[in-house]
């Protein structure tokens, strides 16, 4: 936490950039629209934490002014449902990446949504492993390149699917491309009271791009745009 007054505004820890991720990278899209939702809804900094776990999209709470938890590969989830367990009070955001979210720490995505845990897991998915090279992850397109993968990957989690089939009470999906919406369902699911899961389709042209012909970043972005439709879902 940067020393003295705290913000009332969420903002970026300026010490701390640039950020680390690639250039184009659409990480950053997701965490400017993160913090527009949370100054939106007037969180306070005081009173949220950020749990995150391993990966391109876990370096996110590196850069975010409030109180963070930088955890274990795919155990973010578990480390969120005990702060919030014993500090019921604070309003706790879970910030994943694919693999955390759909691999490695994916029985612990399906028993939080079954929980219907209350806190909101942002999921920056850019359909690959960005930090250890570009190999296929769990939502890698079936249709889609990678390191190892130069035909065809296997065929992937839809995620919307199964948050939804598990219990959580709110899911949304949608893509850089669509800045305005992203904060809308960002929104939604910070006022949605139990588990809330937002995946942002994020653009990889450094891995998922320079695999599949879209190392350009807005090639990459609209790639996204054309096979992702944006839309949010509730649980009764």
């Amino acid at each position: 936490m940067i020393q003295g007054k705290k913000p009332a505004l969420f903002r970026f820890r300026e010490e701390r950039l640039p950020t680390l991720w690639c250039k184009g990278c659409g990480n950053h899209i997701v965490l400017t629209s993160l913090l527009a939702a949370l100054n939106k809804l007037k969180y306070d900094p005081e009173k949220t934490v950020i749990v995150s776990g391993i990966g391109c999209a876990s370096r996110a709470s590196f850069y975010i002014d409030c109180d963070t938890v930088h955890t274990l590969h795919g155990r973010a989830l578990p480390f969120a449902a005990g702060i919030k367990a014993t500090r019921p009070d604070l309003s706790v955001i879970v910030i994943m990446g694919d693999g955390d979210a759909a691999s490695i720490g994916g029985n612990h995505l399906i028993h939080a949504a079954r929980r219907n845990l209350d806190v909101t897991t942002l999921c920056f998915n850019n359909l690959t492993y960005g930090m250890t090279g570009g190999q296929f992850s769990a939502t890698t397109p079936i249709t889609v390149k990678s390191r190892c993968t130069p035909t065809l990957s296997e065929k992937p989690f839809d995620l919307m699917k199964l948050v939804m089939a598990a219990g959580a009470s709110y899911a949304a999906r949608v893509t850089v491309s669509h800045t305005e919406r992203l904060i809308l369902y960002l929104v939604n699911a910070l006022s949605n009271p139990g588990f809330s899961f937002v995946e942002a389709l994020a653009s990889c042209p450094t891995h998922f791009g320079r695999h599949n012909n879209l190392d350009a970043p807005m090639d990459n972005i609209r790639w996204l745009e054309t096979n992702f439709e944006p839309g949010e879902w509730r649980n009764p």
